[in-house]
This record gives C-alpha cells, structure tokens and sequence, in this order.
C-alpha cells in the first residue's frame, strides 16, 4: 500500500445531534455526514427516503431543441439511431433511450462501436453505414460533445444530429439541433454531476412529460450507469440511484436479474457497492473484451433463459478482461521498474506494443494507486497509440494533457480520468511535455480520510446498520472509513494462495481480523508486534447463518511517525529522485552519517525490509520520521553498490558475505556533495 496522506475528519456534535434529532437517524451516522460538511440541503436528499427530483429536465441547455427534434421523429416514424459508448454508463444510456423510444413506437436502432476497431464515440464509417441503412436521425449518449468534424459529415450526407453528454466541451461545440450537456459552459443547469445515463433519463423525461413514470421504469439502468461511470453520488444522483437500487432489490428486470446470479451475489442485499464491485465491471467487461452488443442484449432481454446465458457469457469475459489486466499490469509494472526516469517521474507514462486496449485503464489506475501519481497506459498497435489515464484528487490530468495537446491524435476527460491517442513517435515526447507541464505543479499525495475513530470493542453489528443509513455510497460519498488507531498486530497469515493477507490486531482485550485484500503477505510491509494505525470500511458477513462484522482494510501507517515529517522526508526525495532542483541545504537534510548507515545496515541484515517500506526503518530505529529521507537515500546507496539488495517482491535483503565497498564513492553520495557546494 502507497503511503497516503492521512486526514481524519472534525464531526460537528451540535450538529450531528440536530440531524440525528431531525431525521431520525443514529448518532454515529450524522456525526459522519456533519464531518464531511454536507449542509441541510444535502441532509433532505440524505435521509428522506423518497427525495424527489428536483432537476426540471429543460434548465439543461437545448434540451427543448433535443425533445422537439425526437418528438418530430417519432411523429414521421424517421428512422433514429441511439449511438453510445462501449462502457457501462454508455450501454446503460444505450439501452435506457433505445428501450423508451422503441415504447413510444419509434423506428429505433442501436449503434455501439468496437473499442477496438473504432475507438471512442462517432466516427465516419460508423455514420455513412448508418446513412445506408435509412438513419435520418443520430441521438447521442454519453458522446458527441468532441465530434465537431464528424458530426459535419453526417449533415453532408443529409442526416441530422442530436447530441447528450456529460464529458467536457472543448473550445468548439458540435453544430447539430441540439448539444445536450451540462458542463457546455452556457448551461444554466445547477446540476453539473450527472452521468451519461443521467443526461439520458432527463431527456426521456423531456419528452414523456412526467420524470417518475420513467424513473419507475427504468431507474436501475441509471443506478447501474451512474455508479459505473463514477460520478458524484450527491443530489440528484443519489436519488436515482437509491429509487434504482431498491427496484433491483424488489423487482428487477430479467437481464439484471441474470447478472446478479452470474456475479453470485443473488443471496445477498444489492448495494451500490455490489453494482460497482460486481455488476458494472462485468458491463465493462463486454466492451473490453467482447462487444458491448452482449451487455446490451443482455440489459433489453425479456427471456429468462437466453439471458442466462448472455449473462454467463460475459461473467466468461470478464474473468478473460481480469487476467489479461493482470498480465498487462505486470509487464507494465517491470517497464516502470527498470526505467529510473520513468519510475521516477511526477507522472507515469508507459507504453506497450499489442497491449489489449480494453483494459489499459485498469491498468492506469493500478498503477495510480500502487505509486500515488498520475499515471498514462499506452496501448500501441501499427504505430498508432490509445491511452488512458488516471490521477489522484487535487491533480487535474485532463489539464495536463491538455497543456501537449499538439503532440495527441486526440483526447478527452475528466480531471481524474481521461483518454488519449497519440502517433508512436510522438509518445517520448508526449512523456517529456506532461512531465515538464507537471514539474512547477504541487503534486499532491494521495489521501485517506479518516471519517471517525473508533475503539474495537465499540464495533458491532449495531454500527454496521448505523453506518448503512449513508447508503449509496459512491463519489463524494465514499463508504465511511473508520479509523483503529494505535492496535497490535498480534499475527499475519497469507490468505488464497498469497493473494490476500489477513492481520489479527488488538487493542485494550478486543481482537479481530483484518482483510488486506490484493496484498501479498510477502509484500505486507509491517511486522508481528507493530503498533499501527488502521482505516477500515466495515460489513455485514454472513457464513454458515453466523452474521458477523467485516473489516476491511484500505489504509496502514505506523502509529508513531510524524505524518508531517514523513511526509515532507518523501517529497524532498521524491524531487532528489527526479533530478529536480534542491538547496544545498535540503541536500544536506538528505546526506546520510556513517552511524545511519550502519544502522540502516544492520536493521535490514537483521530483518529485511518489505516492499522498500523506508517508514518502517524509523520504527525499527526508533525515529519519528525526521530521518527517513536519510534512510530512503542509505537505501539507494547500498543497492547501487551491492552492499543490498531487492528482490522480485521489492523486498530490501542484505546479500550473504557482501563486499566492502566505499559508499562515497556511491553516484548517489557524490551528486548529494556536489548539492551541497
């Protein structure tokens, strides 16, 4: 686990109590939503279980425009294609605007284009095929806000468009009847957070006149697009998704009802966090590996067999999509590794011929959270590279790669996700130009909030269903984080082969077990007898007909470093690491004394040092953390001169019967000197 910046959250008591007394909930649950600021607004959309919509559909721009154009359609019986998008908020839109207009009669079809052959949103070929086949009218969603040029060779061939997005508009918006988008800068819509599917459902209600006659009918593909795209769960999101949440818990369709058998999570209450752990991946999965068409199929069947069979299709797709991403993020882990000007860059750009493209954003994002930086995976193929990228909050990477726009085929984003393609020979460059765009930028750390400490034997399953009154959980409103601070490892055991590590803790005679999932023993980086700090997200398990409580780990730190000093020790060598420039005196605060390096030395011949986990070296020598950074450098020399070593899990060893070496010699040693002149 990257170490993270740990903020813990300051709950207003008057506050929390006036909420817990005003909407009838507990205690500990309006503690949480006063700590993360929510105002009384937010309190109504909160805990009224049946909030109503209050976005009117026509205060998004030009929705008037794309409702009058449809109507006019369906009046003449024009032949409308709902073109879409491969992911899980576009097959959802796909299927939730195909699926009203075809009830209203229309002489609708779908278009949803190959992630691999066609890439992303409307493209020529794609248009002139549809023109051939009788298509008068395209209807976007979740697309077209960046299709300027291709828009204007639909009307060249007589068709006519209207666009529903929710992405960024550029500089230049699509001329066609209507651009329906709540981030076009003229939009006077309050609401600016909806997903692809949302922007769909209100042009729906724009044209049905009555938004809950469509939310009750087709508010789980909105649920499910919603937290699949990974919007803000605030607002009027958060009661689509609470109306969709509950329909797949008391009524679902057909082809979700298959899917939640397929992903095995049928004898169990559907969440948010089962639709974004179990089902919209498996939507993703499709487009990535597949066609988007199955998932399609799958949303609209209406026969109980064939949709469990389309549903064991692509639980097949996703287990394929889910050991091709791990392969891909080997490879790409090694290429990170081996490279120090990548390993060592504010962001990460990698690169890989044939890599899958359906998965590279997986990929960044692993990357993103095993590093704590932004981080690009390229896939290329005939000399043309496509890529995805991801960031931590605070870091904008749509404005980053918009700063080397001209050396990209194209682009398009979010400020923590976004997508590229870039000629082959350009990708060095593109390299050197987001990191040059990000060297005068404060790169901040990835964080874990802390939204309330707790004591172990103050946890049951009465503050698991307290802290269930917060659902959904999603964006801007994460599942709640607990903090066990100051607890025992009392023992670690490797769980599923080594995947996963279990860790049982203590604290004042209450013990648990603690879930770190995707962290190999092996590369667990504390030891049996630390005291440490904990964040845990907490649930409902039931084995056997035993209900208990789960915690699962998302967070780890030694309970008694500095967070202030540890962090500023990282970022002074993560610049020394990057060859950006230093003081002499920061040099010097990074110079290591022959008494630390001996120390260094003979703590990690003693015990080696997991995962290069430099914090641990400041328990071990009994630092708060103002020497790490001296530590990290002792490190570095001793690997470069072969007095240590790192093995294939990144564990530091010190090597049987090393020789005597000169560590000023070290290219480490003499470039800090040099600093200090």
């Amino acid at each position: 686990m990257k170490r993270k910046k740990w903020i813990v959250s300051k709950g207003d008591k008057e506050t929390a109590t006036r909420v817990s007394q005003e909407y009838g909930i507990d205690p500990l649950a309006a503690f949480i939503v006063s700590a993360r600021g929510y105002d009384d607004e937010c309190y109504q959309d909160f805990f009224t279980e049946d909030a109503e919509l209050t976005l009117d559909p026509m205060s998004i721009m030009d929705m008037d425009k794309a409702a009058d154009r449809i109507i006019e359609a369906l009046d003449s019986f024009e032949k409308i294609c709902v073109y879409g998008d491969y992911d899980a908020d576009g097959v959802t839109s796909t299927a939730l605007l195909y699926s009203y207009l075809e009830s209203r009669g229309a002489n609708v079809v779908s278009y949803i284009p190959d992630r691999i052959d066609e890439g992303y949103g409307l493209n020529k070929p794609a248009i002139k095929k549809l023109h051939d086949d009788g298509v008068k009218l395209i209807v976007t969603v979740d697309n077209g806000i960046s299709a300027v040029d291709e828009i204007v060779y639909a009307y060249s061939l007589g068709m006519e468009v209207v666009v529903t997005d929710h992405h960024i508009a550029g500089d230049l918006l699509p001329q066609c009847v209507a651009v329906v988008d709540p981030h076009r800068p003229d939009c006077p819509s309050k609401f600016k957070e909806m997903s692809g599917v949302g922007v769909a459902f209100k042009l729906c209600c724009a044209i049905e006149g009555d938004d809950y006659a469509v939310l009750d009918e087709y508010s789980e593909l909105v649920a499910l697009g919603t937290i699949g795209d990974v919007v803000s769960l605030t607002g009027e999101n958060r009661t689509m998704v609470r109306y969709g949440i509950r329909k797949i818990n008391e009524n679902p369709s057909v082809g979700v009802a298959a899917l939640v058998k397929a992903a095995g999570v049928g004898d169990k209450t559907f969440t948010s966090s089962t639709a974004s752990f179990a089902l919209c991946p498996r939507i993703n999965a499709a487009g990535r590996m597949g066609s988007a068409d199955k998932a399609l199929e799958l949303l609209l069947c209406e026969d109980t067999d064939k949709a469990d069979e389309l549903a064991a299709e692509i639980n097949s797709m996703n287990q394929s999509r889910q050991a091709t991403e791990m392969e891909i993020y080997k490879k790409a882990l090694e290429i990170v590794r081996s490279n120090p000007e990548i390993k060592n860059s504010r962001i990460i750009v990698v690169a890989g011929e044939g890599w899958h493209q359906g998965v590279v954003g997986i990929v960044a994002a692993k990357l993103t959270e095993h590093y704590g930086r932004p981080s690009v995976v390229i896939s290329v193929m005939d000399g043309e590279g496509k890529g995805s990228c991801r960031s931590v909050e605070g870091f904008s990477i749509y404005d980053a790669i918009l700063s080397c726009s001209d050396c990209l085929t194209h682009f398009g984003g979010h400020p923590l996700a976004a997508g590229i393609g870039v000629d082959e020979d350009k990708i060095a460059e593109f390299r050197r130009r987001i990191n040059e765009y990000a060297a005068d930028k404060e790169l901040p750390f990835a964080t874990q909030r802390i939204d309330c400490k707790l004591n172990m034997s103050q946890i049951n399953l009465g503050v698991v269903s307290s802290l269930s009154e917060l659902e959904p959980f999603g964006t801007d409103n994460p599942q709640p984080f607990i903090g066990l601070f100051g607890v025992k490892i009392e023992d670690i055991t490797p769980i599923s082969e080594g995947k996963h590590t279990r860790v049982l803790v203590s604290k004042d005679g209450a013990r648990n077990g603690i879930m770190f999932f995707n962290q190999p023993e092996k590369k667990f980086p504390c030891c049996q007898g630390d005291i440490v700090d904990i964040a845990v997200n907490l649930e409902k398990n039931v084995y056997n007909g035993d209900t208990r409580v789960s915690f699962t780990a998302r967070g780890i730190r030694p309970a008694h470093t500095d967070e202030e000093k540890v962090l500023a020790c990282l970022s002074l060598y993560n610049k020394f690491s990057r060859n950006e420039a230093i003081t002499p005196q920061q040099a010097q605060l990074l110079t290591p004394d022959r008494d630390t390096q001996v120390e260094v030395f003979r703590s990690i011949k003693q015990k080696p040092l997991k995962d290069n986990y430099s914090e641990q070296l400041c328990v071990r020598l009994d630092d708060d953390g103002t020497k790490m950074a001296k530590y990290m450098v002792t490190v570095d020399m001793m690997v470069e001169m072969g007095v240590l070593a790192i093995d294939e899990n990144n564990c530091v060893y010190a090597p049987a019967n090393p020789q005597k070496v000169d560590l000023q010699q070290s290219s480490v040693m003499k470039k800090l000197q040099s600093l200090q002149v």
